[in-house]
């Protein structure tokens, strides 16, 4: 079966043509293309159709949306988190000349792309005592916050979509206190998205400058880059800023503290998989043991935590992955 697989961030989007037969998954065209430069769905998919000389034949499209997704009697709906767009699969499809076309959450597809991960797209933060078919959990830091859940039904892990990023932010200590009452500043709801996301990370590098008492021309010259998280992650990296480390810092522990509040949720004996595009950029410092101590610290819990296998999903294109499978089976 010839598909359609799209993966829709706040910031890119990825699209892919593959046949799938069964487990035999062969791509045949895949584009990265930015969001800024379209105002909607419709004409970036069409400029990768068009660019592309095996877009015949599409049997069915599946696109995984950072966002929610409503279904309906008359089909499914989706609004983008991160964008101001709208998507409605049905009209979509008929624009598209293709048959059939499913809307699915972003971290739906990463689940689903597990199955076709290889040895080396996984790092192992802990090997803990997985045990069969038991749940799954993932989170991943991007744009905004993913989290979905994974359960063994019929004979298959099936994914259930979630928009728990959005849940409330809980601060553990006095700097993290702090923070919170920083973002609240500027935020009605302060959400674990607020802060577990690229945005979040330039907020907690400006509250530390606000704390520090720091001059405004480091944190304005951070602020002018296209994207202040990858510069705080660089200077991080080189030493030149001690704030830009303190954050990164910051950060980690917040980003294990909350993969651990999650993996409660579900006892997720199954593993709790760290995914979006943050985590591989910054590995370094996710397995230097912040991470990994704040997700087990929490209290008479914690051995329990410990038996639970931990991971860092380092293939960006597992969404996609999972969004092309999800076209050739539903």
């Amino acid at each position: 079966m010839r598909v359609l697989a799209g993966d829709l961030g706040g910031t890119k989007t990825l699209l892919q043509i593959a046949d799938i037969d069964g487990r035999d998954y062969q791509v045949l065209h895949e584009q990265r293309l930015e969001n800024r430069h379209y105002s909607e769905l419709l004409p970036l998919i069409q400029d990768f159709l068009h660019a592309s000389p095996v877009a015949s034949g599409i049997e069915h499209a599946c696109i995984a949306v950072a966002g929610p997704i409503s279904t309906t009697a008359t089909g499914q709906y989706a609004k983008v988190t991160n964008l101001p767009w709208h998507i409605d699969a049905q009209p979509l499809a008929a624009a598209l000349n293709i048959p059939r076309l499913s809307l699915i959450n972003d971290f739906q597809a990463v689940g689903y792309g597990i199955e076709a991960l290889a040895a080396d797209d996984i790092a192992v933060l802990q090997t803990g005592q997985p045990q069969p078919h038991a749940p799954r959990m993932i989170i991943g830091a991007g744009t905004g916050l993913g989290v979905g859940q994974m359960i063994w039904l019929d004979e298959r892990y099936e994914v259930i979509p979630s928009e728990g990023g959005h849940a409330d932010f809980a601060p553990v200590d006095e700097p993290q206190i702090g923070l919170l009452r920083y973002m609240r500043r500027h935020y009605a709801h302060v959400s674990c998205d607020r802060i577990l996301s690229g945005p979040g990370l330039a907020h907690i590098y400006s509250f530390l400058h606000e704390t520090a008492g720091a001059s405004p021309a480091e944190l304005e010259k951070i602020m002018r880059h296209a994207d202040p998280a990858a510069a705080i992650s660089a200077s991080a990296d080189t030493g030149d800023d001690p704030l830009a480390r303190a954050a990164l810092d910051m950060f980690v522990s917040i980003y294990g503290a909350q993969a651990g509040n999650l993996a409660l949720i579900n006892l997720a004996f199954g593993g709790v998989y760290v995914a979006g595009g943050i985590a591989p950029k910054i590995l370094s410092h996710i397995t230097s043991g912040a991470f990994m101590r704040e997700f087990a610290n929490k209290g008479r819990m914690s051995a329990l935590l410990g038996g639970m296998p931990v991971y860092v999903i380092t293939n960006p294109k597992v969404g996609l992955m999972g969004a092309a499978l999800a076209a050739a089976r539903l």
